[in-house]
């Protein structure tokens, strides 16, 4: 049994309650926020969060955590010459040992960084050990595999048949969906790359599925080449198209949706399906600004990620979180996305585009016990006159102190702990190895 100990805690429970108390978490739920300890409760372990601000922990609704050793070696292009001249060819090259290796600089740069949950689409290839890796680090993620069995550009080593690619897709479902094997942390979203890289089968197929109960996790109107190639194929937009054959809803999670018309934004809100923001990623690939206070106004569920370290160089929530909040205004207005919208974004939000919205998200008796301990003891945090405003516009990855994932600590005076099996040395040692063994294969070398 863990207390969080004398802290500011920023639930966003229904209230928003910012309330000064503990958080008490036994077998991996939330007891009570506030109050004196619930009856019964030996406390064995206390988080000190007096001086600090305890918030739930950080979702990022879309993250490529495997291509992570290409960080700073696809930069300058845009989206489609982004992918076939640099992504895809270093994708091509990954075994099992640069996943594995990969995965670990990555579940370590998310924890230290405050994010306890993911949703994450992998590579055409070594998926299990992608998924494995992210277990054993802590963190809680809704992994896929990439299908791609179709598209210019595709390089052998990830274009597929579209049998496989769904006969593949569909084990992985059966392993990693709900799987006990890492506390339950884990599940599983089909991830057909994108429109342009899957055949019409496979879409529909991958429709089939998500009618049937399945998450997808896919790309969509991301860049304008991208866009004009669909409508080329199937004179339909992005979005509509998707939302044709089946792949809307509350089960379905698009990211980017930088260039959406009014229609395809009625969609979207109409179905519940579920945009992904992210703003460094779509700003250094040059694809544009996602409508993001137009969509929520619409009622659309939007999300915040950081994508890949190749398009964004980190895969920093707080830097994302800042950027969310600060990009619209220029256009939209000082109110168009203030402080308490944002981290709604960051939290909430991405719980629901991962499916467990009721699970985390927030600070709430019979949660999961996924929160954060931001250290308030820097110059550029004081004074505190709003919490909220502080922890989204003020706060950086580098001040928070403390991650709980399932009520486990995976960072302690931010240091990873045990539970997480990352010796940052060590990890950060065979990640520039594995990284100059990958480029050396391909054209990045």
């Amino acid at each position: 049994m863990i207390e969080v100990r004398g802290g500011t805690v920023v639930t966003m429970d229904p209230a928003r309650r910012v309330i000064e108390g503990s958080v008490y978490i036994a077998a991996g739920r939330i007891l009570a926020v506030g109050g004196p300890p619930p009856e019964g409760f030996r406390v064995e372990t206390v988080v000190d969060a007096g001086g600090c601000l305890v918030a739930p922990g950080l979702v990022q609704a879309h993250v490529h955590v495997c291509q992570t050793l290409c960080r700073g070696a696809a930069d300058d292009l845009p989206l489609l010459e982004w992918l076939r001249e640099r992504v895809w060819p270093y994708e091509a090259a990954l075994d099992e040992r640069a996943m594995r290796a990969c995965v670990r600089v990555a579940c370590a740069e998310l924890i230290r960084g405050g994010t306890t949950a993911i949703l994450d689409m992998g590579t055409v290839h070594e998926t299990d050990a992608l998924a494995d890796e992210i277990g054993r680090s802590g963190l809680r993620a809704v992994c896929g595999k990439a299908m791609m069995d179709h598209g210019e550009g595709v390089p052998s080593g990830l274009r597929e048949s579209t049998r496989a690619a769904l006969d593949e897709s569909d084990a992985l479902a059966r392993r990693w969906s709900g799987s006990q094997a890492h506390g339950g942390r884990l599940g599983y979203a089909y991830a057909p790359r994108f429109v342009l890289s899957c055949s019409d089968e496979l879409l529909d197929e991958t429709a089939a599925r998500c009618r049937a109960g399945a998450r997808v996790h896919t790309h969509a109107s991301e860049q304008v080449a991208e866009v004009a190639l669909v409508r080329a194929r199937f004179g339909a937009d992005n979005i509509a198209w998707l939302d044709r054959i089946g792949l809307g809803g509350a089960r379905v999670t698009l990211a980017h949706c930088v260039h959406v018309t009014d229609e395809e934004r009625g969609l979207l809100a109409a179905h519940g399906t579920h945009v992904v923001h992210c703003p460094s990623s779509n700003l250094k690939l040059a694809s544009g600004i996602a409508p993001v206070p137009e969509l929520l106004a619409a009622g659309v569920s939007v999300a915040l990620g950081a994508d890949g370290a190749p398009c964004n160089n980190n895969l920093d929530a707080f830097l994302e979180l800042r950027l969310a909040a600060l990009l619209h205004k220029h256009r939209a207005g000082a109110r168009a996305i203030g402080a308490s919208t944002a981290l709604e974004l960051a939290t909430l939000g991405g719980a629901r585009a991962l499916g467990l919205e009721a699970e985390i998200g927030s600070l709430e008796a019979g949660k999961r016990g996924d929160l954060i301990v931001v250290d308030l003891q820097a110059a550029h945090l004081v004074p505190m006159h709003d919490p909220t405003s502080t922890l989204v516009y003020a706060a950086r990855s580098s001040d928070v102190r403390d991650v709980i994932v399932d009520g486990r600590a995976l960072l302690r005076d931010r240091r990873l702990t045990d539970a997480t099996g990352l010796d940052l040395p060590e990890v950060l040692a065979r990640g520039t190895d594995e990284a100059r063994r990958v480029a050396s294969r391909t054209r990045l070398g």
